[in-house]
């Protein structure tokens, strides 16, 4: 039994004994569920709240509540069907159009959004945070359908294109590394420990390592080969998500990237964590230094519409300006979606398909220079999740797809895979097993959000010895204290 399901089975019994009506109960239920949705432990309020639903059915509040749970667990497939219960149930349940104005939001359905703010900001037209929602939204919205208006595929031009860094001087004031050629390991080892004491990378050489890994990744395939030679160990690590102290932790742990010590970090590198810039230029830089000893793969988190919710866009302009945040978008494109090691295990960010029949062909023949599509090959790579029960279902997110053990079994025979290994969900022990060990996740971000309770982990195999892999858990380690999310937009405030 999970530390949840103990939770949930200790206040059912509580109240079950102590409260005779089943009106009263759930009543009482959502008041448990509200608490521990204040002490961010959401998996037990989202429990909680569906008890009282069952309960009593019919009470908007209850669903609305479910849906803010949902929406913290980034489940946003699942809040918005909750939003809309509410609203069925309720009409004038204000807090049901800012679920769902958040939901769409987070699923890119900017239009959707800025309909449901309009309602609320008819309804409540002295209420200055509708107002400002409406607004904010609004100017997204637009911005959007500009650029969308403007934009000619070969016309299109790269913010890289305006950057000079020749033309950026250094202050004689600077205590940070200095990069004048390729990086190099001290510079490496510079950088992390300038990062470490909260110091910052200088713009002019924060600019060189992003164009000289934007000309790398806009090389690369979009499904990368990895060749692992016998008796070398190799890493996986997954999410990380702007920890950039529990990422050095992973390095104190396991050893700092190298030819001999080569690693892979499986996308979601930024958001949610405050120390998002500190994280990506130094995985950037370790790309750079040992191209194909380091690899990166992309994530649901690298694309324009989470980086402006969750903080690292916010971030991006506070350390340094709003072209660099652009620049980043842009460079999030080129990212590879997917590794394949020694051709025998396939490594993505979410998972498996919507659709039978995929190969690895089709995979390396998908477009990927873009923002995710709500379909598709990419999508399902960036947003599914396995399941237990056998076939299909759709996805708690709202994109992607939840994917059964047949479905794994079926794609591994069809291409010759041992298993898949995936990353996007939290686990408690930073790691879970699925599909009879044809299926991992593997999170590397412990104590996510500094409210989960989480352990991170990695995988660790060898080049002739694949199978199975083998999983390190560790703990998250103190860091300066700036809250999570302290970047994210207030127009994403639930």
């Amino acid at each position: 039994m999970t530390t949840t399901e103990h939770i949930v089975r200790t206040v059912l019994e509580n109240l079950r004994v102590s409260v005779a009506d089943d009106v009263e109960r759930a009543n009482q239920l959502k008041e448990e569920a509200n608490q521990f949705f204040k002490d961010q432990a959401y998996d037990v309020a989202v429990e909680l709240y569906s008890s009282a639903i069952e309960l009593n059915p019919n009470i908007a509040a209850y669903y609305g509540n479910r849906s803010m749970a949902y929406l913290k667990k980034e489940l946003y497939g699942c809040a918005l069907e909750d939003a809309e219960k509410a609203l069925s149930l309720d009409p004038k349940y204000i807090k049901g159009y800012y679920r769902k104005a958040t939901a769409n939001m987070a699923l890119g359905k900017y239009r959707l959004a800025l309909r449901d703010y309009e309602t609320v900001k008819k309804c409540c037209p002295n209420d200055q945070d509708a107002v400002k929602k409406f607004t904010e939204c609004q100017k997204i919205y637009r911005r959007i359908a500009f650029e969308k208006a403007i934009s000619v595929d070969h016309d299109r031009k790269s913010i890289a294109d305006s950057i000079n860094v020749e033309t950026m001087a250094v202050e004689s004031d600077y205590k940070g590394p200095h990069l004048d050629g390729e990086v190099t390991a001290e510079f490496m080892s510079e950088l992390i420990a300038t990062f470490k004491k909260q110091g910052r990378l200088h713009m002019k050489y924060a600019y060189k390592i992003l164009l000289e890994i934007r000309k790398f990744f806009m090389k690369e395939p979009t499904l990368v080969d990895i060749d692992v030679p016998d008796r070398q160990k190799f890493t996986i690590c997954g999410d990380v998500h702007g920890q950039f102290y529990d990422l050095c932790n992973i390095f104190d742990l396991n050893g700092l990237p190298s030819e001999e010590n080569p690693y892979l970090f499986n996308g979601d590198f930024v958001d949610r964590g405050s120390f998002s810039v500190e994280t990506i230029f130094t995985l950037f830089g370790f790309k750079l230094l040992y191209p194909r000893h380091f690899y990166m793969s992309r994530g649901n988190h690298e694309s324009d519409v989470m980086n402006k919710m969750y903080g690292f866009e916010g971030e991006v302009k506070s350390k340094y300006n709003a072209q660099m945040a652009e620049l980043f978008t842009e460079l999030f494109n080129y990212l590879p979606l997917c590794h394949v090691i020694n051709r025998k295990i396939l490594v993505c960010h979410g998972g498996l398909f919507k659709n039978d029949g995929v190969t690895l062909d089709q995979i390396r023949a998908t477009s990927r220079f873009r923002q995710p599509p709500d379909e598709g090959i990419m999508c399902d790579l960036l947003w599914s999740d396995p399941q237990d029960a056998n076939g299909r279902a759709p996805s708690k997110r709202g994109v992607g797809c939840q994917f059964g053990p047949d479905i794994t079994e079926d794609f591994c025979r069809r291409n010759d895979l041992l298993y898949v290994v995936r990353s996007h969900e939290v686990k408690p022990q930073g790691y879970e097993r699925h599909h009879n060990d044809k299926c991992f996740t593997v999170f590397s971000a412990p104590n996510y959000c500094d409210t989960m309770g989480n352990k991170g982990a990695f995988i660790t195999i060898t080049g002739d010895n694949l199978y199975p892999p083998r999983f390190t858990e560790f703990d998250a380690v103190e860091h300066p204290a700036v809250r999570p999310m302290a970047y994210a937009s207030s127009l994403f405030g639930f």
